[in-house]
């Protein structure tokens, strides 16, 4: 039997010191997993997120960031949330229509997938 070897996955590493603050690691699929650690009084989730790439269909893209959506909405609003991986999109220095998301640095223009990112980020969906 021919296996099918993987191309996607995250990995994910902790600083030695914080490995105790670990309260769970939640793997949804293979394009995104949430750490939740307790860091003092603070409650952090990190998602690491493997966002499907410009060349995929859009239908996947909207999976994808709908998932995402729906989880974030899932955590508890006095817990922080913060993102990690690749997310796939060049926000660059334009964020026209979405203050407060970016801070500028960077160069160039953004690509088509950076929308859903923007939004995210804004706190809106589409």
């Amino acid at each position: 039997m021919e296996s099918k070897a993987k191309t996607d996955g995250l990995g994910i590493f902790v600083v030695e010191k914080w490995v105790d603050s670990v309260v769970s690691v939640e793997r949804h699929n293979e394009k995104v997993s949430i750490l939740k650690m307790v860091l003092g009084d603070c409650v952090l989730n990190v998602f690491m997120i493997y966002a499907p790439d410009s060349g995929k269909p859009v239908e996947e893209k909207e999976r994808f960031w709908n998932e995402v959506f729906y989880l974030v909405s899932c955590i508890p609003q006095n817990e922080m949330v913060a993102f990690a991986g690749n997310m796939n999109g060049h926000i660059r220095i334009n964020n026209v229509g979405y203050d407060g998301t970016h801070g500028g640095f960077g160069y160039g223009s953004r690509n088509a997938d950076v929308s859903r990112i923007l939004e995210f980020a804004a706190g809106q969906k589409t």
